[in-house]
């Protein structure tokens, strides 16, 4: 007999079907056993009467977690006993027989409730348990509704998706790349990229014009509670615009993303407001101003857009740094400055950051597209002309090339569904998460590698001698 799915029993009432799934409560009850299946789309109420000899048989060994086939009659209940706020709560499986199809050893905690009240680490080394609560398997699904969402948006838009590589050369953005050893090349390295920042503004020189993706990204960070050392952005790149074209685009995409899949949020102000990195830090104290009218509504979505950042800032040792990234033009009034090397503390870039309820959720700006401009700004910071030809100079002969002016944003996905399924932290919205540490403790990595793998990649490992 053809499978069902759960949420596709109200077709076939008064009609025997099988479903395929687990136990997720057992309930004695006398001479009857009642029973919630769970499958992927939904859980319904299943009772085995005194009659059915060889399913109580069955019933009265089976235990919660258990994979099972069902087969049954869907009946409906009497008007009395009608859950009317529950999934099939106006059915119920009358079960005839139950084929244990693998049994599962006692969980190591219970996946009823949203799990909060659990250790992480437990929840994080079991996690193809946790995953399996009805909190944690919305949070998922969203997960991959919007990413959809965003695929199907641009696509409308004219972009293209682009996968750029995931081995590639460290780059200055910020952190500390993830290396990865050549065993052809002994000695050299690969990096796994920070941000696809530069492949995407070569792909604006490639004539490709709009491009995005869904991208994975790797920084190795120190640890911080609500950052992880792999994560996803949602990235984008387009040709021949202004600050202003960016942001009524990236505008548009949250505003729809929100009316079509969570329309019982309200966005508190649209267009979103603006506000200067300057009135930003003196009025909130902070550039990720929270900008809600009520902190306690969870409905309440307040987006903004700050602009007007410092193209640069003083590093402890008195050098100057980007605040971003260096690949970010300067404001148009600006350049001349900039190419003459003065006003460098009151440089503006062509930055702008979109925070949602007081969360950075995606940065962007337009970039450098003339090589002499991208060539200054690491003059500035200090670079030798060697270290700038010997790092970027692929990025000089690109935009030497014909580059059209671009720029465009990265939103940090993993925050973003964070925020719109209402979780307090960005491992609740990923499905293997690591700790705040970076460990993976179901795997448990980071790990030793065999020593003759690493004697093939030249590499050694000496202790260091307390």
């Amino acid at each position: 007999m053809e499978r069902i799915y759960i949420k596709d029993l109200k077709e076939h009432i008064d009609k025997e079907v099988t479903i395929k799934g687990w136990i997720d409560v057992r309930r004695d009850q006398g001479k009857m056993i009642f029973f919630d299946f769970r499958d992927m789309s939904g859980k319904v109420q299943g009772v085995v009467l005194p009659g059915a000899t060889e399913a109580l048989a069955v019933g009265e060994r089976v235990r919660p977690e258990w994979v099972v086939e069902v087969r049954g009659k869907v009946n409906k209940r009497p008007d009395n006993a009608v859950q009317a706020d529950k999934l099939n709560g106006d059915i119920e499986l009358e079960v005839l027989e139950i084929i244990v199809l693998n049994e599962a050893e006692t969980p190591p905690f219970d996946i009823e409730g949203d799990g909060k009240e659990i250790n992480e680490e437990a929840r994080l080394r079991y996690r193809y348990i946790d995953l399996r609560r009805e909190r944690m398997q919305k949070n998922i699904r969203n997960r991959h509704e919007i990413t959809h969402f965003v695929r199907d948006f641009y696509k409308k838009e004219g972009f293209a998706e682009i996968e750029t590589p995931n081995m590639t050369k460290s780059t200055p953005e910020g952190a500390r790349d993830y290396v990865v050893p050549s065993r052809i090349e002994q000695g050299k390295f690969y990096a796994l990229p920070q941000s696809p920042q530069q492949y995407k503004q070569l792909l604006m020189s490639a004539s490709f014009e709009k491009y995005f993706q869904i991208a994975r990204c790797f920084r190795d960070e120190d640890t911080r509670g609500d950052r992880q050392p792999e994560f996803t952005q949602i990235d984008m790149e387009m040709s021949f615009v202004e600050q202003e074209d960016v942001i009524a685009i990236n505008e548009k995409m949250l505003i729809e993303l929100v009316k079509t899949l969570y329309p019982e949020k309200k966005i508190k102000e649209t267009p979103f407001p603006r506000i200067t990195y300057k009135e930003a830090m003196e009025k909130y104290g902070s550039d990720r101003p929270d900008m809600r009218e009520n902190k306690d509504d969870p409905d309440e979505l307040a987006f903004c857009w700050v602009i007007d950042f410092p193209m640069f800032e003083k590093t402890d040792d008195g050098k100057w740094t980007f605040t971003h990234n260096p690949f970010s033009a300067t404001q148009p009034e600006y350049e001349k400055d900039l190419i003459e090397g003065k006003n460098t503390e009151n440089i503006l870039a062509a930055q702008y950051d979109i925070v949602l309820n007081g969360s950075e959720i995606g940065g962007g700006s337009i970039r450098s597209h003339k090589p002499d401009v991208l060539r200054k700004v690491f003059e500035t910071m200090g670079y030798a002309t060697e270290r700038i030809d010997a790092n970027f100079g692929h990025m000089l002969k690109a935009l030497a090339s014909g580059t059209p002016p671009h720029g465009g944003i990265a939103f940090g996905f993993d925050r973003l569904v964070m925020l719109l399924q209402n979780e307090p932290n960005i491992r609740e919205v990923i499905p293997f998460a690591k700790t705040g540490e970076g460990r993976d403790l179901m795997m448990d990595a980071p790990a030793e590698v065999d020593p003759k793998q690493l004697g093939e990649l030249g590499i050694k490992i000496v202790k260091e001698k307390k």
